[in-house]
């Protein structure tokens, strides 16, 4: 049996297989229809280089927008790269990879089949007997703790009994590498908890057939408790800017304060993401062990505001004021019960908008942020405005173009096709969807749906803006 010791063992002196690799991986937004002369597509990827070796459990980590499902998908051969090349046991890998399996965050199960027919699903591409696939879909469906339920259709189990049936599925296959895409995030914590550590449990004692298991997630904590290496990505473009080695396994857990370390030191570092990691290290780890360290990168030359409503940064900002007007975003995060893809929105939000500062792992309020936690409902209005006004480029403009237009009206379509420039055709909507709604609070113009346009209720009042 080959245990995790031995695993780390052939890791240190370089004797594990390489499985998967990829070189170079570069991702370019297909936009729909004629691209507008002068104008680059968006770049989702850009230069990833990576390999995963056999025996390691690797988590890939990083903030909305870095594109870690994208990377997952170019990897297990369900996307093409614009770049770079996806290789297989050092063969160069063109359509999906037949030696791997995926289990998505949706369960993905067919309704109309019962457990053992979704799970046999994955059995049907392979030149099996009938009497095999049902021999081997038992098998799987008693290895992750179905036995019972075969005949049972999918709205008979509980969201936590659909995900085993997702993992049953793809573990039939015997697959060399086991992807996850944000498996437990669709899960209750006490179910998606006893889901991680039965998972761990089966790879640990090599109960399942994988070599090697690769994991999105946007959980810091998941990563921490289950990784053996941990890949930070960061956004716009997504690229890889850390390598961590994860914990020794009987660290891995809340009680030991390396676990709370190397919690914090991810927290620090997808709140700084133009920062250079080596200051954000402890003074006394000059730098991960065996990972790789990336300079940053500039910031994007386009503004992107984060998807968040106004409320939930207001609240955050008012909750750091309470705490002293500062507060440690992990600490944040586990006392509002919000995962990092939740929160760190409203932290780049808080920042953008000057009503806070990441310091450290730390929210620091700016004197603009004391003074709209202390504010009542009148004044934190006006404060917001002179915030968004002064921090958000676009909001500018559009108050700028209906003060000089004649009936103070302005098509959304000229700002929208703007953001096309910039963004993907859903994520430039997003983006327009958002600036409209930050606007909108701040009553800086109102948004008339159905035709589309904004409008300056009331010029004279405005013109002062």
């Amino acid at each position: 049996m080959v245990t995790t010791r031995n695993r780390r063992l052939a890791a240190a002196t370089g004797t594990q297989e390489i499985l998967l690799e990829a070189r170079g991986i570069r991702k370019i937004y297909e936009a729909k229809g004629k691209q507008p002369r002068g104008v680059r597509p968006p770049l989702v990827l850009d230069d990833i280089n990576l390999q995963i070796a056999e025996g390691e459990f690797v988590a890939l980590l990083g903030p909305s927008g870095s594109g870690k499902s994208t990377l997952l998908r170019i990897l297990a051969g369900l996307l093409s790269p614009s770049e770079g090349q996806v290789l297989f046991r050092g063969v160069p890998q063109h359509g999906p990879n037949p030696h791997l399996a995926m289990v998505f965050q949706s369960f993905a199960l067919f309704p109309w089949l019962t457990v053992l027919q979704n799970v046999e699903l994955g059995l049907q591409a392979q030149e099996l007997t009938r009497t095999q696939r049902l021999k081997r879909s038992l098998a799987a469906i008693d290895t992750i703790g179905l036995d019972g339920f075969e005949d049972a259709y999918p709205k008979e189990l509980s969201g936590g009994m659909r995900q085993r049936v997702g993992f049953a599925r793809a573990l039939v296959v015997e697959p060399e590498l086991l992807f996850m895409d944000e498996p437990f995030s669709a899960l209750d914590v006490l179910t998606a908890a006893n889901l991680r550590k039965e998972l761990l449990s089966l790879w640990h004692e090599r109960k399942i057939p994988t070599r090697a298991i690769v994991m999105v997630t946007h959980n810091i904590e998941d990563a921490v408790s289950m990784a053996d290496r941990i890949l930070v990505l960061g956004a716009d473009p997504g690229h890889i800017r850390v390598e961590l080695q994860g914990l020794p396994v009987e660290k891995r857990q809340p009680r030991y304060d390396e676990y709370t370390s190397m919690v914090d030191l991810i927290y620090r570092i997808m709140t700084s993401p133009h920062v250079d990691i080596e200051t954000l290290l402890p003074a006394d780890q000059a730098r991960p062990q065996t990972g790789k360290l990336l300079p940053p990168r500039p910031a994007r030359s386009y503004q992107t505001l984060p998807h968040v409503e106004i409320g939930d940064v207001i609240g955050l900002i008012e909750r750091v004021h309470v705490k002293g007007d500062r507060e440690d975003i992990y600490q944040l995060g586990r006392d509002l019960q919000l995962e990092v893809d939740e929160l760190l929105p409203m932290v780049d939000a808080a920042d953008l908008l000057d009503l806070a500062d990441p310091q450290e792992g730390d929210l620091v309020l700016t004197e603009a942020g004391r003074r709209l936690a202390e504010a009542d409902v009148l004044e934190e209005k006006q404060i917001f405005r002179e915030q968004a006004l002064q921090r958000v480029g676009m909001l500018r403009q559009i108050v700028h173009d209906l003060q000089r237009t004649s009936n103070h009206t302005v098509e959304e379509e000229r700002y929208l096709e703007h953001l096309k420039q910039h963004f993907s055709d859903d994520e430039a909507r997003a983006q327009l969807e958002t600036v409209i709604d930050w606007g909108r609070y701040a009553e800086l113009f109102s948004y008339v749906e159905d035709r589309g346009i904004f409008r300056l209720e009331d010029p004279e009042t405005r013109e002062e803006i």
